[in-house]
This record gives C-alpha cells, structure tokens and sequence, in this order.
C-alpha cells in the first residue's frame, strides 16, 4: 500500500504540539482591520488549539 500524502494546505495552518494536540492561528486577521476594534485584534493575534472533533478530521490530513 502506498505512504499517505500530507495535505500541504493543512500543513501550512496547523502545528503539532508535544502532546499530539494540534495548534492553530486565530481566523478574521488578515483584512478588514480598520472596522475591528484594538481590543479585538489583540485577541486575534494569539492563537488556540483545534478542537476535538475537528482534530480527527485533521490528523487523516496530516499523518505522521
């Protein structure tokens, strides 16, 4: 059977935690910053981790 391909899209957004958890940045950053508040985009710029039921759809697209 052939290796499983990484999704490259997926690679690029979501990093591995020591865990196994998977990290991700915070969406609604990247335009339209002059109509959100400078409290809102402070908030956006930490990241967060995927939540449960999104993980397993992500870790098919990133096999290790």
């Amino acid at each position: 059977m052939p290796k499983m391909k990484t999704h490259k899209g997926t690679q690029k957004r979501f990093k591995r935690t020591a865990s196994g958890k998977l990290k991700r940045g915070s969406g609604y950053t990247s335009h339209l910053a002059a109509n959100k508040s400078t409290k809102q985009k402070r908030k956006l710029r930490k990241g967060g981790l995927v939540s449960a039921g999104d993980q397993k759809r992500i870790d098919q697209m990133l096999p290790r």
